[in-house]
């Protein structure tokens, strides 16, 4: 029986997570009344007395809640942005390599990726490292997200009855081209620069589409559209859940909502000679955020990496 706690439990990530582990025999959820919800003194016993925690919190509580913990068993898997390119934190995405699949089993320290950046990272990592693409090839990406994941606050402007007309539109944000994600993204591939990132928020609940166009000569490598599945496929062959669909297969109109409730994540591949078509499709909420802390946390138990995500 492993105790788990998650700091954090009332945002809309910490609650799937929640109600992922709730039903597990081999857990056990540490919970605070809500009156010691913010209690410094208790969430610091709480961190402590847990084989593993969550951090589903706003940044700098993130920060503060690693400086509770003075238990060295203690492992911490923070969903935040606090700790993805920090020193000492394993980046959560064992898809990547063995290597990395092995370093977050023995890890102490876990960031959860953000749900942009696994997209981008799910289809521009491999091709940096194949050599397919240069470090310095001048990537741009575009994701469709749902409007969850923007926090409580967006959901209930979205759901409000008399909410302005303008939600209905798909809307472009981060237009100044600067985003929270764009740190981990250079670093996990390994780019000399950030790519340019247009993410764009639609009146869906759940579910994201991020896609990465390229150009093909550019690349080192001038492969055709079935050399990329070919590669794709192999790189990703033996993960539970990330799945390479072949281009005849696309639909004509590709839904970013496709895998809503699940931890799947799905890459299509497309394009002409000149121009390729990269896609990845995910639940923002699933393997873009609670679905892939599980998956961690399995991970870093030894436990089989699909309980609770099926």
């Amino acid at each position: 029986m492993y105790n788990i706690f998650i700091d954090g439990k009332e945002g809309t990530t910490g609650l799937q997570i929640y109600d992922r582990l709730a039903a597990r025999s081999d857990i056990n959820l540490i919970t605070l009344p809500e009156d010691k919800r913010k209690d410094l003194t208790a969430r610091k016993q709480c961190l402590n007395d847990a084989d593993l925690s969550f951090l589903c919190l706003p940044d700098a509580a993130a920060k503060e809640a690693v400086s509770l913990v003075d238990n060295d068993k203690a492992r911490i898997i923070d969903a935040s942005t606090a700790h993805r390119t920090a020193a000492g934190w394993v980046y959560g995405f064992p898809e990547l390599s063995l290597k990395r699949r092995e370093e977050i089993a023995s890890a102490k320290r876990v960031a959860n990726p953000g749900c942009h950046a696994t997209g981008f990272i799910s289809l521009v990592a491999p091709l940096v490292k194949g050599g397919i693409a240069g470090a310095d090839y001048p990537f741009s990406a575009h994701s469709v997200t749902g409007y969850s994941g923007g926090g409580k606050k967006t959901i209930a402007e979205y759901k409000d009855p008399h909410r302005d007309a303008s939600l209905v539109s798909p809307r472009q944000y981060a237009t100044a081209m600067s985003h929270k994600h764009l740190p981990e993204m250079v670093k996990e591939c390994g780019l000399e620069y950030a790519p340019a990132f247009n993410p764009i928020i639609c009146d869906f609940y759940c579910g994201m589409c991020v896609v990465v166009p390229l150009t093909v000569r550019l690349l080192n490598k001038k492969l055709t559209v079935n050399d990329f599945y070919n590669y794709f496929a192999e790189y990703y062959a033996t993960q539970n859940y990330i799945k390479v669909v072949r281009n005849e297969q696309i639909p004509a109109y590709l839904p970013a909502n496709e895998l809503a409730g699940t931890n799947m994540l799905k890459i299509y591949i497309n394009g002409s000679g000149e121009h390729i078509f990269l896609a990845s499709v995910f639940d923002n909420l699933g393997k873009g955020a609670s679905g892939a802390a599980v998956q961690n946390m399995n991970i870093m138990l030894g436990l089989d990496e699909t309980v609770s995500l099926e």
